[in-house]
């Protein structure tokens, strides 16, 4: 491709969202109008549109739920989106039918794409199985919808999904008791011809868990897989958390050699990259889909002037935090991730985490994507699966020096936990430069693990969360102690902490 399309093709598509809103309280603001005529419509909007947060929006989107009209994007919006809350506490999100409607457009999309480089229609011969998320209408605003993305997308299915393909009914899919819900999704798809099976995989492990208790129960088997119930799987779909946390111990749990593995990247403000390549993890960025893309690299995120980077500028290699502007009235938006890209022709990214997922207090420097990349490695050695995992600070105490505790629950424990611990610093060391010179200089002291029960973060989530949700996950990392103490309380007594002598 040449290198100058994406992004003409993004300078096109920011040009369009203007035009489209000129008329709005916004583009009228922000003279709209005036900027889409422009020849340099990027450089224009940039010098004439600032980067915006949830704090900056919310007065206005809460105008919007209450019925105001011409806002931020043509007309009302009647669809919102309630964030997972892992960064924040639900953030609502506008979603218009624009943006619905081509986010349906991008799931059919990477559906297609997925037939035509695996030549077999096999996943349409049977059911597909996704979790969507409960939506409601607010009580709070007449005539409107809320809930996750993932339900309200459920909403704008293509009509052949709707007849032909879901494998659950509306009155299991949007059940708002979730324990319930996992209950019944197992027993309405256990004798099914499952081909497809699309939700995050913190949720795939436990319905799969279940799925199997269950039809042993009924049959009076020893199924020990997810295949020898659904031998047709073919293909896996994966969103909400990174995949590559959890596909050892899905493999594991399914136990077919064959099945596909697929990623896709998204979010409640829109749907923004999946994998055209089953062999490398890394996701295609879809640059026509409702959303202009700036880039800030991370750590000018919190300066008073960040370069805003466009997909022309990007370098690979790089931590951004995407900025985002949509078809749903959001302009210029902080959207809380971090992500890094791979290749720059086609531009393919990588999740990185949030930007909020990240510990400094000692100068570490140690992001969500080391602790999940140092986790991969060190399972790896040491034979072990980590289900969940939790990364907090210890801060010094008297001579000892600060460290990072790791709450860990496994799938399958390591024979040799100290190795774990000293596989996991030397994992970090490597990743990490910051943090590497920090242990070589003895300022931080060996990571400390702490094993918790199965079960606990569940727990814990159930507590803290009040209401679970398709997207409720726990967060990785904090620099604050209140959620790893909480999943401490939760584990109580069984909680086992191991700790290793410095040996660097």
């Amino acid at each position: 491709m040449n290198q100058r399309a994406p992004a003409k093709i993004q300078a096109k598509l920011l040009r369009r969202l203007l035009r489209r809103a000129s008329n709005t309280e916004w583009g009228q603001r922000f003279e709209f109008a005036r900027i889409a005529q422009e020849s340099d419509v990027v450089k224009a909007y940039q010098a004439r549109v600032p980067i915006h947060t949830y704090d900056d929006i919310q007065p206005f989107v809460d105008q919007v739920r209450a019925g105001a009209e011409d806002l931020f994007w043509p007309g009302g919006i009647k669809h919102f989106a309630v964030s997972s809350g892992t960064a924040s506490k639900g953030k609502v999100i506008p979603l218009s039918k624009d943006m619905l409607q081509l986010n349906r457009s991008f799931a059919v999309t990477l559906t297609l794409q997925y037939l035509m480089r695996s030549r077999s229609v096999k996943t349409l011969l049977g059911k597909h199985l996704t979790l969507p998320g409960t939506i409601e209408g607010d009580p709070n605003f007449p005539s409107t919808l809320i809930g996750e993305v993932s339900g309200l997308q459920t909403l704008f299915a293509p009509g052949v999904f709707r007849l032909f393909l879901q494998a659950l009914p509306s009155s299991i899919a949007f059940a708002p008791d979730w324990d319930t819900k996992l209950r019944s999704v197992v027993d309405q798809t256990m004798n099914q011809d499952i081909r497809l099976v699309a939700m995050a995989p913190t949720w795939a492990l436990v319905v799969f868990g279940l799925l199997i208790e269950r039809y042993n129960e009924v049959n009076g088997t020893s199924v020990r897989t997810v295949g020898e119930v659904w031998p047709k799987l073919q293909l896996y779909i994966s969103g909400g958390v990174a995949l590559s946390s959890y596909r050892s111990i899905l493999e594991e749990q399914i136990g077919l050699p064959n099945i596909d593995f697929l990623e896709v990247y998204g979010a409640s403000e829109g749907f923004f990259s999946y994998q055209t390549d089953l062999s490398d993890p890394a996701m295609h960025l879809h640059l026509n889909n409702g959303v202009f893309y700036e880039f800030v690299p991370l750590d000018e995120l919190t300066s008073e002037n960040p370069r805003r980077l466009t997909i022309e500028h990007v370098k690979t290699g790089v931590r951004y935090a995407p900025i985002l502007t949509t078809c749903s009235g959001l302009w210029s938006y902080v959207l809380g991730d971090v992500i890094r890209f791979t290749n720059t022709s086609p531009h393919k990214i990588v999740v990185a985490g949030r930007t909020s997922e990240m510990i400094d207090k000692y100068g570490e420097a140690v992001f969500g994507e080391d602790a999940r990349e140092a986790i991969n490695k060190t399972c790896d050695v040491t034979d072990s699966l980590v289900r969940e995992y939790h990364v907090s600070a210890i801060p010094p105490n008297g001579t000892q020096t600060p460290t990072h505790e790791w709450l860990l629950e496994f799938s399958r424990i390591p024979h040799d936990c100290e190795a774990f611990i000293r596989s996991l610093d030397f994992a970090l060391c490597d990743i990490n430069r910051h943090y590497q010179t920090r242990r070589e200089a003895k300022a931080f002291r060996p990571p400390e693990i702490v094993l918790v029960p199965e079960g606990t973060f569940n727990a814990w989530l159930k507590t803290s969360k009040g209401q679970i949700r398709s997207q409720t996950k726990v967060p990785r990392m904090s620099d604050q102690r209140n959620i790893a103490d909480g999943i401490l309380a939760h584990a109580g007594q069984d909680a086992r902490r191991i700790c290793v002598d410095e040996f660097m």
